[in-house]
């Protein structure tokens, strides 16, 4: 298993190969795709931007309806939550605070964060791990930590089932932690080869970033993000500060609008972010080529640990290959970081595309195989 900086040889290949179609038949057939799938699943508006490693093919397209209630058409610079490709945003700016010797990746959570914060959330049969979480284990889920959102107390419902019910509400750290605390985590932290998606971990970070920082994360993605790769329409939702301009298009459920705008507010490091696909696109090209901190980290970050099937886990980032009994010919793999709203933002490397955009349906699996038509769209 390779990482990005295995396939040059592959992606010289893939290059002149993507040269050999003109830009407009590949264009019109990703547009033709995208327009293929409003109606499919509960599907009702998407958006896609795909790049290839040289620009030699720079495509951004979308179908349906962004808002139900104007009837507005989705179109390709159309914001949309990014849900927790946000994660990469947050990992991007604790390997910053790494490069600058702010913070160290090996050190405990509790060098940055109060005991109080702590107290009580990672005791697995009988053993208080709540001191020894050090910050590599959030960035790369490896601590253990329950999942406040998605994991189910005993005789109650989850968060993300309480949602899904219509009810909306706002969930800040500390909410979050206290739900931590009735659940039980999976096991003690960096259990060799184990991982387990938690959205506690990215709340932890968002802490230790402000902590440090002395700024909120709005101000952090402002001027770490944002300001250096001159992204004008990425944002932390609020719904008490609306920006009708940059407006999310409509998130579906089971064929229905979702409506969940406190519970989207209160997600923060580890989900809050809206942006456009080509804006995403200038995120990820910064996040793989170096230009957010040193590119010699990614090799760090790229150690994987099996997290649920098809996906591994690193430092923000998810690995996603399809066992070959999927497909006659060997399958592309694919880097970067999906989110429940059908957000992907990942980089195809033995195919030299980067590709980003949304579904807009929370049907989580769903953008990691779409994410595969798009490649043979333009092989």
């Amino acid at each position: 298993m390779g990482g990005i900086f295995s396939y040059v040889r592959v992606a010289l290949r893939t290059e002149k190969k993507l040269k050999g179609k003109t830009m407009t038949d590949k264009t019109k057939k990703l547009q033709s795709l995208l327009a293929a799938q409003v109606g499919k699943g509960g599907l009702r508006n998407i958006v896609v931007a795909v790049q290839s490693y040289n620009r030699s093919l720079d495509f951004a397209g979308a179908a349906g309806i962004a808002d139900p209630g104007t009837d507005a058409p989705m179109a390709p610079d159309t914001p949309y939550s990014i849900a927790s490709v946000t994660k990469m945003y947050t990992a991007a700016i604790i390997m910053r605070l790494y490069e600058e010797k702010k913070l160290d990746l090996e050190a405990p959570v509790s060098a940055y964060l109060p005991d109080a914060m702590l107290d009580g959330i990672h005791i697995y049969k009988g053993i208080d791990y709540s001191y020894q979480l050090k910050v590599s284990q959030l960035i790369s889920q490896t601590s253990g930590l329950a999942d406040f959102e998605a994991d189910k107390p005993r005789g109650g419902k989850s968060v993300i089932a309480e949602l899904t019910s219509g009810h909306d509400r706002y969930i800040d750290t500390a909410e979050a932690l206290r739900i931590t605390r009735i659940l039980s985590p999976h096991f003690p932290p960096g259990a060799p080869g184990r991982a387990y998606y938690s959205n506690l971990n990215y709340r932890l970070l968002g802490e230790i970033i402000e902590a440090i920082t002395g700024k909120p994360m709005a101000v952090n993605f402002a001027e770490c993000i944002c300001a250096p790769l001159g992204l004008q329409r990425t944002y932390l939702y609020d719904w008490t500060k609306p920006r009708p301009a940059d407006a999310p298009a409509t998130l579906y459920l089971n064929k229905a609008p979702v409506n969940v705008p406190q519970y989207l507010s209160s997600n923060v490091s580890d989900g809050g972010l809206v942006s456009t696909a080509s804006e995403c696109m200038t995120f990820l090209r910064a996040f793989m080529e170096g230009r957010l901190f040193d590119k010699a980290f990614l090799t760090r970050m790229m150690t994987w640990n099996k997290i649920f099937f098809p996906l591994r886990y690193g430092y923000g980032m998810m690995y996603f290959q399809l066992p070959r009994f999927f497909w006659i010919t060997p399958l592309p793999e694919f880097v970067g970081h999906s989110g429940s709203t059908g957000s992907f933002a990942f980089a195809c490397p033995s195919r030299s595309l980067y590709l980003t955009g949304t579904l807009n349906v929370i049907t989580p699996p769903r953008p990691l195989f779409f994410m595969m038509n798009l490649v043979r769209a333009v092989s």
